[in-house]
């Protein structure tokens, strides 16, 4: 089921960004840098730079300013100049990364050196880059992401290119957060508020994907409250590599999930949301349209209610964003799963707890809680109005909050009644009553291929009643 974090469970992804440039020597015969670009920063005082010489720390900030800005002006020739020649490897990688940001909207795009950062080996440098990637149009601020770079002198004194970008070990080390442009081919398609990020195995479900997620913007832009850009980036990929990099993964398991709602934060520190962005598992790109569009807004929630539900318990963010993804749909087709009711029958005592919301160990769990902390919702908009989902969402967005206190402040019940209320109403709008045992000898008139001893029980079960 899909999922979205807070800061306390949640799902970095590392974007890339920041700016400074520096100056330095010239790294190729042909100066294309941006002569009005400003110098490099001043290092910190006290830093020593291992053994370099003097000109290595900007040489290596020159080569970078002039990869930064071969990207800027699309400069391809430029960009692949600035690699040590011989390593075809390299080459091709870069080419694709190149192209690869040459299809993104680039607002900005920059290198730092930390110059505490600059190990030398032999007459080559290891050096820790901070990487500048806005989105323009999608992020209103730069993120930074950071790697590490090998650069190896160039032919001319105090000129530098670039001989690798992978260190595999600093980056486990370091929890180097890669995106989907950097290693394979990416196809960018646009829509009307969404930057959809495909490659070539996915790109056929791209543009009813993309009008799935325009709609989605416009339902969820209705229900959700909170301003927010109505902008969105979404992963829409042919395997799960990107989404198995998510650290603190609900479950575990990118295999379980059907899309997830991740944060985009300014440095990989922390710092500001820039933006929540989501992926969608592969499976989901030809699901049917009515299952996909409803995913589509669950994610979509999450991230217009962005750091609005950070410290909220978790039952009450994934219930609010299946209510609004259902907001849309005929009562008759919102469906619900079997795990869901078969708990409501046991009799619902407590709301599913934060750390085990999306267990992926037992069977069913996952989709009852999702179920339970809907109607959980539904039953609060139907007793209450739905601005008091709102007004508790906002009440319980902090840590110090007890939701026992907050509900009994705003709606005169503690947790657990809401919990038992929220799993009889599952019963009223779901449950058909068992049939009235009536002993016949006569066959059926109707033939049929089912076993006798096998289950017919659906996956999901459609209401019977409206839910309310």
């Amino acid at each position: 089921m899909p999922t979205s974090p807070s800061r306390s469970r949640l799902l970095a992804t590392y974007a890339v960004a920041l700016l400074v440039l520096g100056s330095g020597c010239s790294l190729f015969d042909d100066d294309d840098g941006d002569p009005d670009e400003p110098g490099p920063t001043p290092e910190s005082p006290g830093v020593t730079i291992t053994d370099a010489p003097p000109d290595a720390l900007d040489g290596i900030r020159s080569a970078l300013d002039r990869r930064a800005g071969a990207v800027r002006k699309g400069n391809e020739s430029g960009f692949l100049a600035g690699l040590v020649p011989g390593d075809a490897g390299l080459r091709d990688q870069q080419q694709t990364y190149f192209e690869n940001l040459l299809a993104l909207p680039i607002a900005t795009f920059t290198y730092t050196v930390d110059p505490s950062g600059l190990v030398r080996q032999g007459d080559d440098y290891w050096v820790v880059v901070d990487i500048a990637l806005q989105l323009d149009g999608f992020d209103p601020e730069p993120v930074v992401s950071r790697d590490r770079f090998l650069f190896t002198p160039g032919r001319q004194p105090g000129t530098f290119r670039l001989a690798s970008v992978t260190d595999e070990a600093w980056e486990a080390e370091n929890g180097v957060q890669e995106q989907p442009w950097d290693e394979d081919k990416i196809v960018v398609v646009r829509g009307v508020g969404v930057l959809g990020v495909f490659d070539e195995g996915s790109v056929r479900a791209a543009r009813p994907l993309i009008r799935s997620v325009e709609r989605g913007i416009s339902a969820v832009a209705g229900v959700v409250p909170s301003a927010w850009s109505q902008d969105v980036v979404v992963y829409a990929l042919s395997n799960t590599a990107f989404l198995a990099t998510l650290p603190n993964l609900p479950g575990d398991d990118p295999s379980a999930l059907d899309g997830v709602a991740f944060p985009v934060f300014a440095t990989p520190e922390g710092g500001d949301l820039v933006a929540t962005r989501f992926v969608l598992h592969p499976r989901m790109l030809s699901e049917p349209g009515r299952a996909r569009d409803r995913l589509v807004r669950h994610e979509l929630t999450h991230v217009a209610i962005g750091e609005g539900d950070d410290d909220a318990p978790v039952w009450l963010s994934e219930g609010l964003a299946e209510y609004v993804s259902v907001q849309p749909l005929p009562p008759e087709k919102r469906t619900i799963s079997e795990a869901a009711i078969e708990a409501a029958r046991l009799g619902v005592t407590e709301m599913p707890a934060d750390d085990s919301f999306n267990d992926a160990g037992t069977p069913g769990r996952a989709s009852a809680n999702y179920g339970i902390a809907w109607f959980a919702c539904e039953y609060i908009a139907a007793s209450y109005g739905e601005v008091s989902l709102w007004q508790l969402l906002s009440a319980l967005n902090d840590p110090d909050a007890d939701p026992d206190a907050v509900l009994l402040e705003q709606l005169g019940m503690n947790v657990r009644t809401l919990a038992r209320k929220a799993g009889k109403l599952v019963l009223t709008t779901y449950d058909e009553p068992e049939p009235d045992p009536t002993p016949t000898d006569l066959p059926s008139d109707v033939p049929t291929d089912t076993p006798t001893d096998g289950s017919t029980t659906p996956a999901t079960a459609t209401p019977t009643a409206t839910p309310g």
